[in-house]
């Protein structure tokens, strides 16, 4: 396949390209800067306008553009960074795809777990409905913008859980304070947390370009953990104790909203349409997690 990607310089972006390579695919990268090699074209998403041609050329477009979430306090202005990263860039690549001659035929677009809000312990399938937190907005306008796709186009949206890396993602921040022997728990610790490997995330990616699958995609392990059940986990791949709670007034007062819509949510994800389409998740429990991160260390 000619695949072009959007983000590629992120945690995923990086995994997804190591995944692809070495490999019988020929990979573009869309970049801000000037670009260093004709694997590279330069793009700027927030003007608007990518030529069609880049489109005609191209069998699968892979869209992972987006401000980090925790990349910075949650002031107004980096709110509406959090909608505008996201939203202008997938509005510029649809818009590519709709004006080109032979558009791509995958599309697959970032989205994230944040869609189903906050449900306690209630399983949730692709098919349940939208939350009512600020990132079920994003979510759920982002996913929109991606699907004004050509019908032609298989449209992915991948609703990405907590992604477990030791080089990047949410993952170096929990060790940070197990590393001190101050971790623990993070508000009641019975909140879920839709995990999945790094490793998993990019191989979850090359299936679906491939696989005949559409729609919204949970990309999450099947044997989601409480935030309790997974910091106690990450305790024992570094031997380290869990028992320091991190009570949710102190986060909420610390954090704010960042806490209440990124750390305290509840969300335990079902991978039904992965697992129906056949793919094998390499590290589908805990005890896999704590070992893939003591090789991750290793490397």
């Amino acid at each position: 396949m000619r695949i072009l990607i959007s983000g590629a310089s992120g945690t995923i972006g990086k995994a997804f390209m190591q995944q692809l390579a070495p490999g019988p695919h020929v990979v573009t990268r869309l970049v801000r800067r000037t670009p260093s090699g004709p694997d590279e074209i330069k793009w700027d998403p927030t003007a608007g306008g990518l030529d069609p041609a880049i489109m005609d050329a191209t069998d699968a477009v892979v869209n992972l553009s987006g401000a980090g979430i925790a990349g910075a306090p949650w002031t107004r202005g980096y709110k509406e960074t959090l909608y505008s990263s996201r939203l202008t860039a997938t509005r510029t690549l649809v818009d590519s795809m709709q004006r080109a001659e032979s558009p791509p035929a995958v599309f697959l677009s970032q989205s994230a777990s944040g869609y189903y809000g906050d449900r306690g312990s209630e399983v949730l399938p692709e098919s349940a409905a939208s939350g009512d937190l600020l990132l079920s907005d994003i979510c759920r306008r982002w996913e929109a913008e991606a699907l004004r796709a050509p019908e032609s186009v298989r449209t992915v949206l991948m609703r990405t859980g907590v992604v477990m890396s030791t080089k990047g993602g949410a993952l170096p921040k929990l060790l940070v304070p197990l590393r001190l022997f101050v971790g623990g728990p993070l508000g009641s610790g019975k909140q879920w947390w839709p995990w999945v490997t790094l490793d998993d995330q990019a191989r979850a990616m090359a299936f679906l370009l491939e696989a005949e699958v559409s729609g919204p995609v949970n990309i999450a392990s099947p044997s989601p953990a409480t935030v309790a059940e997974l910091t106690e986990a990450l305790g024992a791949a570094l031997n380290r104790p869990t028992r320091f709670r991190v009570p949710e007034w102190l986060l909420t007062a610390v954090l704010g909203q960042l806490a209440r819509e990124l750390l305290l949510p509840s969300a335990r994800l079902d991978p039904t349409v992965l697992r129906d389409a056949g793919f094998e998740f390499r590290q589908d429990s805990l005890d896999d997690l704590v070992q893939w991160v003591r090789d991750s260390r290793r490397a």
